[in-house]
């Protein structure tokens, strides 16, 4: 038996339901049964995360079934786990492929250039509020949260005139949209992480990593490692304007990275190349490249 905490919302189940099937495959005899559990992430809609507790607040339930025995394993979304885990949990695999990218959406079809000043751009992430503004200070942020559709029928109504979302769980929902454009380096980059589905369990529990570790991709996981190596160094959360990206080529990893202010005033950009053994390393020093031209302030002013 394998026991799946999962978030109960439509991409949640889609990732969670993945990941169950990836495990029926590598053991045919596995009964496998998610068990979905609403968080406080989810329940609370009219505040930002940074105000209810940051990113964790989308795992705490899950990681307290595990631990009162109701559930082996939960599947996130990578970009909704802090850098710092709790000691009691480890992430065991990092499931293959993944798109990385974020999505501009519009009802008429107007790249950001289009819209005039004060248009309203939908988005909570700081990370994709800094980088807009940084090309089109013009545009006004309009904070919002909630599942995709729920974000989705924003624009419909009217209360925004674009969003910005992620591509991949537009893809795993199978949500079509005639009018989008993908947001792209150099002048985009992703939230560390995004697109990446991760398989949480207890510390120590040998028999679930051994069922877990078959479904690790190797490749994403040196991406990963690249990735969350500058979110460690930098003690990243949700209130952290960062992006990053980690592109493996063979064996060699190339990664950017990049902090800005939330007004977009200020970007500061880091990149090296190296060996996909030393992406830990690569990220670490990308991390202390920002901090050093002007990240510390960027930082001191968010606090």
């Amino acid at each position: 038996m394998m026991r799946i905490a999962t978030r109960k919302s439509l991409l949640a189940l889609w990732q969670s339901e993945h990941a169950a099937g990836l495990l029926r495959q590598h053991h045919p005899d596995l009964d496998v049964e998610l068990v979905p559990l609403s968080t406080r992430g989810d329940e609370v809609l009219d505040r930002s995360l940074s105000e209810i507790g940051g990113k964790g607040v989308f795992l705490k339930e899950l990681e307290r079934a595990m631990l009162d025995d109701e559930a082996d394993i939960a599947v996130h979304s990578l970009k909704d786990v802090p850098a710092e885990s709790p000691p009691e949990f480890e992430l065991v695999a990092s499931l293959p492929g993944g798109d990385w990218g974020d999505w501009w959406i519009t009802c008429n079809g107007a790249a950001p250039a289009d819209l005039p000043p004060g248009s309203r751009v939908g988005t909570s992430s700081l990370r994709r509020q800094s980088q807009l503004l940084a090309a089109h200070p013009d545009l006004e942020i309009v904070p919002v949260r909630g599942n995709v559709q729920t974000r989705l029928d924003k624009l419909d109504r009217g209360d925004v005139d674009a969003l910005i979302l992620a591509a991949a769980g537009l893809r795993r929902l199978e949500i079509e949209r005639e009018h989008w454009q993908l947001l792209k380096p150099p002048a985009f980059l992703p939230a560390p992480g995004q697109g990446v589905i991760v398989v949480q369990c207890r510390r120590g529990d040998e028999r679930v990593r051994r069922l877990i570790e078959p479904l690790n991709c190797q490749v994403t996981a040196a991406r990963v490692r690249a990735e969350r190596a500058v979110v460690h160094e930098l003690g990243g959360d949700c209130r952290m304007p960062l992006a990053a990206l980690a592109e493996v080529n063979g064996s060699s990893i190339r990664l950017q990275a990049r902090l800005a202010s939330p007004d977009g005033r200020q970007v500061i950009d880091a990149s090296g190349e190296g060996a996909v053994a030393d992406a830990d390393r690569l990220g670490r020093e990308a991390a202390h490249h920002l901090l050093d031209r002007g990240g510390r302030e960027i930082l001191a002013a968010l606090d």
